[in-house]
């Protein structure tokens, strides 16, 4: 049983503490914030012994009863966090992304090598039925080679507020930061090779505050695929991904965030099926189960779970992007 501990109690937060009363092999049992607010509200309505309830971050990091820490602070607070994570020989799930840029990334990296504590990002699609289920479909290889894949993540914002995380450039706002490292993670999935992966071109726009609210970008995978990737705060886009192959199509309606039950569209030249997946737990419940199963068996490598060689790279092509629309 992985003991774990949280820090930062905001939404994402009230999700891992939901969510981890669905595993097998995981007990939420300390947390940390500072906003006292919310730390009594989060101690009563999650049971949290008195003795696992600190107002400073340190303080649960360094606790000996701890194994793991779930990191669920804004974006630009991770690397300092994992850094004394991992200091402390803590086991560590941190919120996407890992930091503000590929430098910083690099830093955390030499981090959880040098104490040899196991790290995973929180891209729970990854872990997913339905993502391993899109894997096995495209190795079966019936549908031939890839020809094309697109993929979109965007939602509408309908108002700027300077001080909040995805629009205040200090804390890593922007849409490249916030929700670009999920299409940039799921070519990763299929191209583990070392197959080159080499940007186009890209344009973006940008909000009152200096951040990226949207941004899009054509890629050359392999010298062989083409990949369009786009993300925004300015629309509501499809949020789908579309895989075009030789001999068909794989359409994921629901690529991102998908339920517990979730399905496939499989199109062939001539006939067409909806592949349904069932989950017995939700999204971040089965990630949590799978983290912690990994933690337990000292496991720091997994095809569908995102770890800090796949974390280096997504970050610097999220780098490598939004240098890019910059320019």
């Amino acid at each position: 049983m992985i003991k774990w501990g949280i820090v930062g109690l905001g939404n994402m937060a009230q999700k891992f503490a939901h969510s981890v009363k669905e595993t097998d092999n995981a007990k939420l049992i300390a947390i940390s914030s500072l906003n006292n607010e919310r730390l009594k509200s989060f101690k009563e309505n999650f049971k949290i012994d008195k003795n696992f309830v600190f107002d400073n971050y340190n303080d649960l990091i360094s606790c000996n009863e701890v194994d793991a820490v779930y990191i669920a602070t804004v974006n630009n607070s991770h690397v300092k966090l994992i850094k004394m994570c991992a200091e402390n020989k803590k086991n560590i799930l941190c919120e996407k992304p890992i930091a503000l840029n590929f430098q910083e990334a690099r830093d955390a990296a030499d981090y959880i090598n040098k104490y040899n504590v196991i790290f995973y990002e929180a891209l729970a699609y990854y872990s997913h039925g339905q993502t391993k289920n899109l894997i096995g479909l495209i190795n079966e290889k019936k549908l031939g080679k890839i020809i094309s894949i697109n993929s979109t993540f965007g939602f509408k914002v309908k108002r700027i507020n300077p001080k909040s995380r995805i629009f205040d450039k200090s804390l890593g706002g922007g849409s490249i930061l916030d929700i670009g490292c999920y299409p940039l993670s799921l070519l990763n999935l299929f191209f583990k090779n070392n197959e080159s992966m080499k940007f186009k071109n890209a344009k973006g726009s940008f909000a009152s505050t200096d951040v990226d609210d949207s941004a899009e970008a054509n890629l050359l995978i392999g010298n062989k695929i083409d990949a369009f990737i786009k993300v925004s705060f300015k629309e509501n886009l499809e949020n789908k991904v579309v895989i075009k192959f030789e001999n068909g199509s794989l359409i994921i309606p629901s690529p991102w965030l998908p339920e517990s039950k979730s399905y496939i569209d499989v199109n062939y030249v001539n006939s067409n099926y909806k592949k349904f997946f069932t989950s017995t737990r939700s999204l971040f419940g089965n990630q949590i189960q799978n983290v912690s199963a990994n933690i337990e068996s000292n496991k720091r490598k997994d095809d569908f779970l995102v770890n800090i060689e796949e974390s280096l790279k997504i970050m610097n092509n999220l780098t490598i992007w939004s240098n890019l629309i910059r320019k």
